[in-house]
């Protein structure tokens, strides 16, 4: 029961939709509206509102790492262990991209799985960061940067980790972020995904 627990709070607190909220508090459109139509940090960016996207940013990711935290500091208490926090990592993660409040139809997760990264281990998710930035400086596209972070971070999590419960728990997150980059991968392919900090027409 306690673990349910873990589960609802984490998936609740992920399903959180930093996009609305900081276009609300900017005046933006709904994200869901142009360009990607994704409630994310990168599509909050092409309404050229950089503040916005930052905010964004921050709370997708912020809440990926506060949730880490909390299931960390509060497992032992409950007589759990590595379990509580793997659980409560894929929570978070899965209640951003399906979220509740939104009709589970959420993000991509890259923000969210950044700070979670970040939660578990620092160095995981500072490894992640300059994965994407390298590959963002070399491309300029955002969904190609996070799909090389997405495949490295396992890496990462098991020179880190070896093979644990953290490390099947960053591949399993890894996979999801892949599987919901599909669309990205077939514009990529095709040469018609946008590239970051381009302006759509906003409705």
């Amino acid at each position: 029961m306690t673990l349910l627990a873990f589960i609802l709070v984490a998936y609740l607190i992920g399903s959180i939709p930093f996009a609305l909220i900081a276009s609300w508090i900017f005046r933006l459109p709904d994200p869901r509206t142009y360009g990607s139509k994704n409630p994310g940090a990168t599509n909050v960016l092409r309404s050229g509102k950089k503040s916005a996207a930052v905010l964004t940013l921050i709370g997708d990711a912020g809440k990926g790492w506060l949730v880490i935290v909390l299931a960390q500091s509060q497992a032992a208490a409950w007589h759990l262990g590595d379990e509580a926090v793997a659980v409560a990592a894929l929570a978070v993660f899965i209640g951003h991209i399906f979220p509740v409040f939104l009709r589970f139809q959420g993000g991509k997760g890259v923000a969210t799985a950044v700070g979670v990264l970040l939660g578990l281990k620092v160095l995981l998710g500072l490894l992640a960061i300059a994965t994407w930035i390298a590959v963002a400086v070399i491309s300029r596209y955002s969904s190609l940067s996070a799909l090389i972070a997405a495949l490295l971070s396992p890496v990462y999590a098991y020179l880190i980790f070896n093979a644990s419960l953290h490390t099947l728990t960053v591949s399993v997150m890894a996979l999801l972020l892949i599987w919901r980059h599909q669309s990205n991968i077939v514009n990529l392919l095709a040469g018609k995904e946008g590239r970051i900090g381009q302006k759509k027409t906003l409705s």
